[in-house]
């Protein structure tokens, strides 16, 4: 999901640095709502530990480059069944940001246009997460479906900022809509890992109830709304 050095650029970097801003006052404004709910404590425990994660999940986990960018597990939605919304959007964030900073120093002048790439669709999915699971289900009770329907918004979310910065920053000849595509087919793969991700990982959740006070992860995760 990196948008690669010299896909916008010029003057076009002006709109990755509005929408990222406007992407991170959404998430400043998410993480004072939660702190206010929860403690400022759970909050900042849940976001160190989404920051681990994201970090291990850019640095460890397989990632290849295909067509415009590189296809990354990133497990967003399994972010936000463990640790609730504002944490893993902060997560987001600061793990692309340790990641730019310690491994890959070209990729931070695209680093507004990743944090929207990122960002906004884990906010939609946070939106399609509060319709269709109903308020009497904890999320570690959630179906396959359920979870296929958050993986696929999210990668969704991601293929189509993606393709948005690539048109917009290389315009639409032959070869970059070739790039598009095959860098759209090959994402959209990780929509059948992530789901069976999610119901593992809130599997070995359950077993984890003792934790439900403790603040490491969101209440919803053991608790329904």
């Amino acid at each position: 999901m990196h948008i690669e050095p010299g896909v916008v650029d010029g003057a076009k970097m002006a709109l990755g640095a509005a929408t990222a801003a406007g992407a991170a006052g959404l998430t400043a404004k998410l993480a004072a709502d939660t702190a206010k709910e929860g403690g400022l404590a759970s909050l900042v425990t849940r976001s160190v530990i989404s920051t681990a994660a994201v970090f291990s999940f850019f640095q460890v986990l397989p990632h290849h480059p295909v067509g415009v960018s590189e296809v990354h597990l990133i497990l967003g939605s399994t972010l936000f069944l463990l640790f609730g919304r504002a944490p893993a959007m902060i997560g987001l964030a600061a793990g692309l940001l340790l990641q730019g900073l310690l491994f890959a120093p070209t990729d931070l002048p695209q680093y507004g246009i990743n944090l929207t790439t990122l960002l906004v669709p884990l906010y939609a999915m946070s939106l399609l997460a509060a319709r269709i699971i109903p308020k009497g289900t904890a999320y570690k009770d959630i179906s396959y479906m359920q979870a296929l329907k958050l993986s696929t918004t999210f990668q969704a979310g991601i293929v189509s900022w993606v393709a948005f910065w690539a048109l917009y920053g290389q315009g639409f000849g032959v070869e970059n809509l070739a790039s598009v595509a095959s860098f759209g087919a090959a994402y959209m793969l990780v929509v059948l890992l992530e789901p069976l991700a999610d119901l593992a990982i809130l599997a070995a959740a359950k077993t984890l109830h003792g934790y439900k006070d403790s603040g490491l992860f969101t209440p919803r995760l053991f608790t329904a709304a």
